[in-house]
């Protein structure tokens, strides 16, 4: 068995543990915003060919060996427009935010670091590159890990505590450990609670993320179409964690990208989930780093 990517369908069983969240809110809610503008597919970053997940293109693949401007173009919006957009929406509503941030997109754009620090947000990893790390030799990752922990560190000021590459290998979580000085990853989409993993004396926190609650799903198919469809998942997912929240106490993660919720058609649907939030008493809004020194607090290293 891989002590880091157990296959383990039990979990905490019928009686998880009550998170304790502050104040007793009923639910913890947590935004993240991906960074990865810049850090796709392309030729300008030394790949064999063009970034082909581009469900807002149709028909459109990898091109080898030239550059797709749309494809370019496609993911510089969420930079150049979208990110400030949403950075606006989240300051305006004194929110914080989890950035999960490529480390060549902020190599390429290193004022998104600034900003992000400057409003109070936490920047974890999320790789060097927005790539298949399955495709990545150990040697790589390993250098791409620290390389990406230096760029935030320069970007920020502040070394990453959390780290979600998103398409993982099977050396990532392992590396991340030897690495030392992470407090969570939350490459995990198996509970919604955090849970703690071990090996050898060694500890690691998981802090479970969705691509449901997910901005994704305006690309998939089927998928959300208009803000109202957006909307009303995160709408939906809230309210029944909101009501569980009476007896049980849980965890609501919502992921959202530049590229695709910064558009104004899109952002509207975040503005009406936060106003409907509002609405609701006991609620922990919260970064990932606050879950884990939480988690850590409370219940101890690997502690249950």
């Amino acid at each position: 068995m891989d002590a880091w990517h157990p296959r383990d369908l039990r979990g905490a069983g019928r009686d998880p543990p009550d998170p304790r969240w502050p104040s007793g809110a009923r639910l913890a809610l947590q935004f993240v915003l991906n960074v990865e503008e810049g850090a796709e597919r392309t030729v300008l970053n030394g790949d064999d060919g063009s970034e082909d997940y581009l469900p807002e293109i149709p028909g459109t693949g990898r091109r080898l060996g030239q550059r797709h401007y749309s494809a370019e173009g496609f993911h510089d919006y969420g930079a150049r427009v979208g990110f400030w957009r949403l950075l606006r929406l989240f300051e305006t509503r004194g929110l914080p935010l989890t950035a999960f941030a490529a480390g060549r997109a902020l190599e390429l754009n290193p004022e998104a670091g600034a900003a992000l620090t400057e409003r109070g947000h936490e920047v974890a990893g999320h790789g060097y590159r927005w790539i298949d790390y399955r495709d990545v030799d150990e040697a790589t990752e390993r250098a791409h890990i620290a390389r990406t922990c230096r760029i935030i560190e320069a970007a920020t000021g502040r070394r990453p505590v959390g780290w979600y590459t998103g398409r993982v290998s099977p050396n990532t979580r392992r590396l991340l450990v030897e690495a030392g000085g992470f407090l969570y990853d939350s490459d995990a989409y198996d509970d919604e609670r955090p849970y703690w993993l071990s090996e050898g004396g060694r500890s690691h926190l998981v802090i479970p993320y969705s691509l449901v609650t997910n901005d994704i799903r305006w690309l998939l198919s089927p998928g959300c179409a208009t803000a109202d469809d957006f909307f009303a998942l995160l709408r939906d997912a809230f309210d029944v964690l909101w009501a569980e929240g009476r007896d049980r106490s849980g965890l609501m993660s919502v992921g959202l990208h530049a590229r695709i919720s910064g558009h104004p058609a899109r952002i509207a649907a975040v503005a009406r989930f936060l106003d409907h939030v509002a609405d609701h008493d006991g609620v922990w809004i919260c970064r990932r780093r606050e879950i884990a020194e939480h988690w850590i607090r409370h219940f101890g290293v690997n502690g249950n």
